[in-house]
């Protein structure tokens, strides 16, 4: 009896701290029902005093729990874009309890921080042929730990109480799995892309084991500095002119308008295909035997229009994800793509 009174009714708080929002996601203890979700924008101009964009995300923190159905304080944190450090590396085949040593060594040269002060994972991939034999192929992720200390802080300022940090890739892996589970799905190989507002997060996958990840350059705020730039528009007036766009269905768009982003965002998203053609290309050739079976497309930034460019240019099956979809009582979100990450952090329910 002692025993079912300390049985947990629901998960952590999973915390996706953006560049324009933060997103918050409490499940259930078995993750099936969603108990609440919350989105609050980051009130601080995207490249001000790193103070002040503290202080903006602490309050927007609190505002994103107020007067809501959250229980407890206990939350997983993520470490994204900006913050993350990825490489993929080749490392010769070691015993399992040296593998952590081998891969500190390999990455700590290339941090763009000191080595003594980082912090590193490593997600393991598929064995390759090397020239030399097989080798194993991991994804090592590196974070400073003065921002993990830095996060820390500023969520408990908010009034969270911190059980893990987790890493983007993990998370997304986390929750794709959840929503692709039938055995056929399993097997399959697939490239989650999901673009946010500073960049865009490209990790190949088997269910939930990582082959490749990457970070590319392109996001929301490159679209819409386009945008404004193309038609001599302020910053945020761009931004609510592109997302009115997207988020409207092609029979309902002003034909012009259309165009007109379309123009103007041709040449950042001509990168951006462009690069994920080159992960595409380096999976193809280092993980050979099994091709792609189709391109997951989430974030913030996806939409349907974005899906149907990219799947006609990397000649590769796109769908816009649903990370809600295997959630009970799941109320209006805006757009579901957005509760990727948020989602994953919180199906770490073993917290």
């Amino acid at each position: 009896m002692v025993g079912w009174f300390r049985s947990r009714r629901c998960g952590p708080i999973g915390v996706d701290l953006g560049t324009r929002a933060v997103k918050l996601v409490q499940l259930s203890a078995d993750g099936s029902a969603m108990i609440e979700s919350a989105r609050e924008e980051i009130n601080a101009a995207e490249n001000g005093d790193a103070s002040a964009r503290r202080a903006a995300v602490t309050q927007a923190l609190r505002r994103a729990r107020e007067g809501r159905a959250f229980q407890g304080r206990r939350a997983v944190l993520c470490v994204g874009a900006g913050k993350l450090f990825v490489q993929n590396l080749r490392v010769p085949r070691v015993p399992a309890g040296e593998l952590e040593q081998v891969v500190r060594q390999e990455v700590e040269g290339r941090l763009p921080f000191p080595g003594p002060e980082a912090e590193v994972r490593f997600l393991e991939g598929c064995e390759v042929r090397h020239v030399d034999g097989l080798r194993r192929e991991v994804i090592a992720m590196a974070c400073h730990r003065a921002y993990l200390d830095e996060l820390l802080h500023m969520v408990e300022e908010a009034g969270l109480e911190p059980v893990a940090i987790d890493v983007e890739p993990a998370a997304l892996l986390r929750c794709y799995a959840a929503q692709y589970r039938r055995d056929q799905d399993r097997e399959q190989r697939m490239m989650l892309v999901n673009m946010g507002a500073s960049s865009t997060g490209v990790v190949i996958a088997q269910g939930r084991q990582a082959i490749f990840a990457k970070y590319v350059d392109v996001g929301g705020r490159h679209l819409d500095e386009a945008v404004a730039q193309s038609l001599d528009l302020p910053l945020h007036e761009a931004a609510a002119l592109r997302r009115h766009h997207g988020d409207r269905r092609a029979e309902n768009q002003d034909p012009e308008v259309a165009r007109t982003v379309t123009d103007a965002t041709r040449l950042c998203l001509d990168r951006l295909t462009h690069e994920l053609s080159l992960c595409i290309r380096y999976y193809s050739v280092t993980f050979r035997g099994q091709p792609l079976a189709r391109l997951v497309l989430g974030g913030g930034e996806a939409t349907v229009q974005l899906a149907q460019m990219l799947a006609a240019r990397l000649d590769l099956p796109c769908e816009l994800g649903d990370p809600l979809r295997a959630c009970q009582r799941v109320a209006a979100v805006g757009r579901r793509t957005q509760w990727d990450v948020a989602m994953g952090l919180a199906l770490r329910l073993d917290c």
